[in-house]
């Protein structure tokens, strides 16, 4: 089955499904930013390394590679992206967020340049730019002329900031395969969870509703991230970072149908402008690697 071609693909697409109810469940829950960081680093945490410690053969080499400055950075990008990506959904619309996040491959792109000396088409400085303005679009205001949501434009800067974080993560990964992933990225969250636990205490951790953490973090974060990973070694990373943009789409949709958080008309708009560009960046640069 692992032959046939369309297995990454699958794969892929289970995995992005299974993330697309993130956000609803985060809202669901009634947490707070570092509440929801502690509950889902330490939960998925716990799960990742759990797997790890139950079906790896090299146990100390592993651990080994963690010790590193590559292993060292997967274990840091992994909590930003946990907590950054928790406090933007808390204070902001999980849409603006979600769009910030969709940035994921263009960004990977400007730091395979930046740190593997990979050349950068003009497409990726295009795409970036449409991303930008469409992020713009979606977090100014309602009113006349161009008023700026403060909420939203932090939830957008969380958003792009998880993008940025995981956009090198895939970078060093990408230069350093034999890096231990479910390891390092259950380490990274569980330090995270450590964090938002030491920020908000425990006379707090109860507040809200535990049910829903528990759903994202040790059933939702780990079967997508292990999906989405493994795809990413059956087919080409712009083929998976393209199925992903699901999320971008049906994220926001389940929020709305959830709990009623209807994204506004300059969300929609702005929103159309960043799936729209990286859809089109993503197929260009399939084509463009088809083709040398």
């Amino acid at each position: 089955m692992r032959a046939h071609p369309a297995f990454g693909l699958i794969l892929a697409l289970f995995g992005t499904l299974m993330l697309t109810p993130d956000a609803l469940l985060m809202r669901l829950s009634g947490m707070s930013g570092f509440q929801m960081s502690a509950w889902r680093g330490m939960m998925m945490g716990s799960v990742m390394i759990a797997g790890w410690a139950l079906t790896t053969r090299t146990h100390r080499a592993d651990l080994k590679m963690l010790t590193d400055k590559y292993g060292i950075a997967i274990v840091i990008c992994q909590i930003f992206n946990s907590t950054l990506f928790c406090l933007g959904i808390a204070i902001a619309p999980a849409a603006v967020v979600l769009f910030g996040v969709a940035a994921v491959p263009v960004f990977a792109a400007f730091l395979a340049w930046l740190v593997i000396g990979e050349p950068t088409h003009k497409t990726t400085w295009v795409a970036m730019i449409a991303v930008l303005i469409g992020i713009g679009i979606a977090v100014s205001g309602e009113g006349e002329g161009l008023q700026f949501d403060s909420t939203a434009l932090l939830g957008a800067l969380f958003g792009l900031g998880v993008a940025i974080v995981l956009a090198l993560n895939f970078v060093i990964l990408r230069a350093r395969p034999t890096i231990p992933i479910p390891l390092a990225i259950g380490l990274g969250a569980w330090i995270a969870g450590g964090i938002g636990l030491a920020i908000v205490g425990t006379e707090v951790m109860m507040n809200g509703d535990v049910f829903y953490m528990a759903i994202t973090g040790c059933i939702v974060l780990p079967v997508s991230f292990f999906c989405l990973s493994l795809a990413s070694r059956y087919t080409h990373a712009a083929n998976v970072s393209l199925l992903m943009l699901l999320e971008t789409v049906l994220g926001p949709l389940w929020v709305w149908m959830g709990v009623g958080e209807e994204p506004s008309t300059r969300m929609l708009a702005g929103g159309a402008i960043v799936v729209t560009s990286l859809a089109a960046y993503l197929v260009l640069t399939g084509y463009r690697r088809q083709s040398t």
